[in-house]
């Protein structure tokens, strides 16, 4: 046994984790599926609408006019702002009033009161920042070195599956379960199906390990927390799957609700100049379908867990990396509400 399955938090502190913990990057959406129309989500059980200007600027945003709570999700887009179909009231893209065209020097006008969340766009993803009442303003925006770094060439894989946010960081925190679930794929049949771990703490969150052996299958995983959280790992690739050694995942989600998320998985290679051009044409013609593949088992798994499974589980050795994922984000959340109650605010 490795302890109990999740630190106990305060009920506050339980709702933050059903949702995400505030003062971070979130991945929001694909850009792709933004075109000239407002697009209605959920993101943090919240209902959103996303949208891009005519210059190119992308908003998030409340789905609902302030005036009687119309959704501006099925606004008209005009240019820089929306203008709600009920009656008309126009939204810049920062949340203020421009204009409410039924009546004359409205006390509406020029006050923003609709909330916007800070946007940006990067590596094909929509991300914005979810603060708390103390921290509406964003933190920095530090993706991992795989994301940023010229060595690497990423791609980008979408999904919206029905499970909590949280299965899915204890699934990629599991170097363990590449070697029962994943055993008849073409990257992970090798490697011992008994392993010693160790873990360790890095820069930035917490790095869990095999011992005594890598290069072989899923042999490691980090946590990455640093404005944004991501998991990161790498699979050993036989020569046959192309240049670029082993295959990476920077995995990072998004809470849609308590029990549904947005999973975003960059799949990257350390390549550079002609030999990116080489990887991409490779995944795409022959390797995507069988990642596909990888994530529908995991899928079917997460979810089948029931949202409460947690409450019964048997922790052992192998699972110390999710364990002390999960104290670092409860210990996170408690200190979330702890800040907020000490300047008289609810979360």
């Amino acid at each position: 046994m490795v302890g109990p399955p999740r630190k106990k938090v305060s009920l506050d502190g339980q709702k933050i984790l059903a949702t995400g913990v505030r003062n971070r990057w979130y991945g929001i959406m694909p850009a792709k599926l933004i075109g000239d129309r407002p697009v209605a989500l959920k993101r943090w059980d919240e209902d959103l609408v996303v949208w891009r200007s005519s210059n190119g600027d992308i908003y998030l945003q409340e789905d609902r006019c302030p005036h009687r709570g119309a959704p501006l999700s099925i606004a008209r887009h005009d240019g820089d702002r929306l203008r709600c179909l009920y009656h008309g009231i126009e939204i810049l893209g920062d949340g203020t009033v421009a204009k409410v065209p039924a009546i004359k020097d409205s006390i509406l006008e020029g006050r923003c009161l609709v909330r916007t969340y800070p946007t940006k766009e990067y590596k094909g993803v929509i991300f914005a920042w979810y603060g708390d009442k103390l921290h509406l303003e964003p933190g920095p925006f530090e993706l991992p070195d795989r994301l940023v770094s010229n060595q690497y060439e990423a791609i980008l894989c979408y999904a919206e599956w029905r499970t909590p946010y949280r299965y899915m960081i204890d699934n990629n925190m599991d170097p363990m379960h590449g070697s029962f679930l994943h055993q008849v794929s073409h990257s992970m049949a090798e490697g011992s199906l008994d392993a010693e771990f160790e873990a360790f703490e890095t820069n930035y969150g917490l790095r869990f390990q095999k011992k005594d052996q890598s290069d072989e299958n899923f042999d490691w995983s980090e946590w990455y927390d640093n404005g944004i959280q991501c998991v990161i790992l790498e699979i050993p690739y036989p020569p046959t799957g192309g240049p670029g050694g082993n295959f990476g995942i920077v995995f990072h989600i998004t809470p849609i609700d308590p029990v549904t998320s947005a999973c975003f998985f960059w799949r990257h290679r350390k390549v550079e100049g002609w030999v990116k051009d080489v990887w991409r044409f490779l995944y795409k013609n022959r390797l995507e379908e069988r990642h596909w593949h990888v994530l529908e088992q995991d899928r079917l798994l997460a979810e089948s867990i029931k949202p409460n499974a947690d409450e019964h589980e048997r922790l052992y050795a192998h699972d110390l990396g999710l364990s002390r994922v999960r104290r670092l984000i409860c210990a996170e959340a408690e200190s979330q509400v702890d800040v907020l109650k000490k300047a008289g605010l609810s979360i």
